[in-house]
């Protein structure tokens, strides 16, 4: 099932996603949560900061999985998703770092890295599952064309999101990395429910052909028609077409 939420701007879109993740975390005696990266929602992330300093909310017994990391990006460097996760959300909260998990894309063998973070999953299931969406349909780093029932894997980025992130790495797409690890769809697919968060016109096409479009695999994302509980929370740029 597919609950769309329209909201007037980011800020709302940011305060009605922290009031979904705030409910699995309070309801749930050891929450899962699988967690993305990514401008969409760095409002979330701040919000559940404010909100733990504030209320006290506790992330301590909160276990987490990242969707994806670039490959050839070291844990230490600025733009490595591991950096922003810290920086954004973890350093911020009272989740233990050993509950932490963000694939490495600073190895010898991606493949391997694929295995084991998939297999660090198989005795797991996510409670919710934060996503954005990339202009092209993506989600995590799932280009169109990924098989639906692909796992951890190593990505090819394609151009159009290398030029989009581009803007990270000094408007320079020659510094964007050009492959991932990331979550593959039937790993997403597998969590209990799922939070999709976009803003912006840029994203409407993209939304469109995830609510309305056909189930293919020219747009990862419309694989969540097929899912049964999720809740897309748009800012009205980005649901327009709707």
């Amino acid at each position: 099932m597919l609950k769309v939420i329209v909201a007037d701007n980011y800020e709302e879109v940011s305060r009605e996603a922290f009031r979904i993740v705030k409910e699995t975390v309070k309801i749930l005696p050891e929450p899962v949560l699988g967690l993305a990266t990514g401008s969409s929602p760095i409002g979330l992330y701040k919000k559940m900061i404010a909100d733990h300093n504030a209320e006290g909310t506790s992330y301590d017994k909160v276990r987490t999985w990242n969707l994806d990391e670039y490959i050839g990006l070291p844990r230490s460097h600025d733009l490595s998703y591991w950096t922003f996760m810290h920086e954004n959300l973890f350093e911020g909260i009272d989740i233990p770092e050993e509950n932490v998990h963000v694939p490495c894309g600073d190895t010898e063998d991606p493949e391997t890295e694929c295995a084991k973070y998939e297999e660090s999953l198989k005795d797991v299931t996510i409670d919710l599952q934060v996503l954005g969406i990339g202009a092209d349909g993506h989600i995590g780093f799932n280009e169109p064309g990924t098989p639906f029932d692909s796992l951890t894997h190593v990505a090819e980025l394609a151009e159009q999101t290398r030029r989009d992130n581009a803007r990270f790495f000094e408007n320079d797409i020659d510094q964007v990395p050009k492959q991932a690890v990331t979550m593959g769809l039937g790993t997403i697919m597998r969590a209990r429910k799922i939070l999709v968060i976009a803003t912006g016109t840029n994203k409407a096409d993209a939304v469109y052909g995830m609510l309305r479009g056909p189930v293919s695999e020219d747009c990862p994302a419309s694989i969540l028609q097929n899912h049964e509980d999720v809740t897309v929370i748009l800012d009205k740029a980005a649901a327009y077409r709707l």
